[in-house]
Parts: C-alpha cells; structure tokens; sequence
C-alpha cells in the first residue's frame, strides 16, 4: 500500500509540473535566473512589468539576447 501511494504522490507532482509548464508558471523564474547568469549587476523586471512587456502586443521589442 505504501508504494502505491508513493508512486500516487509522485505522478501527481509530475502531471502538476507538467501541467505549469505548459501554463507558463515557471517562465519569470527561469527570466530571472537567464538574467542574473548572463547580466549579473543590473536590475531584474518586476513580475508584473514582465508579463505585461511578455503579452504587449502593439509593439515588437528585440530580445536581449
């Protein structure tokens, strides 16, 4: 019973990160962690200011990189 469980446990952690990547969840963390490997020192966009700037629209940005 306990395997079952655990194996329960561990195929719903799975189909939970799964399911956040494909919403997006985890893409401002793996923003901030690109920005602070390649341009260590300077400010990070707020989270707000980052899904804002990520679904504009209007107006096409270059990346940094």
């Amino acid at each position: 019973m306990g395997r079952l469980t655990s194996r329960v446990t561990r195929t719903g952690r799975q189909i939970g990160w799964y399911c956040g990547t494909l919403m997006g969840d985890n893409h401002y963390r793996r923003y901030v962690a690109h920005r602070t490997r390649t341009h260590p020192g300077e400010p990070v966009m707020s989270e707000r200011d980052y899904w804002r700037m990520r679904y504009r629209t209007s107006e096409v940005e270059p990346r940094c990189c």
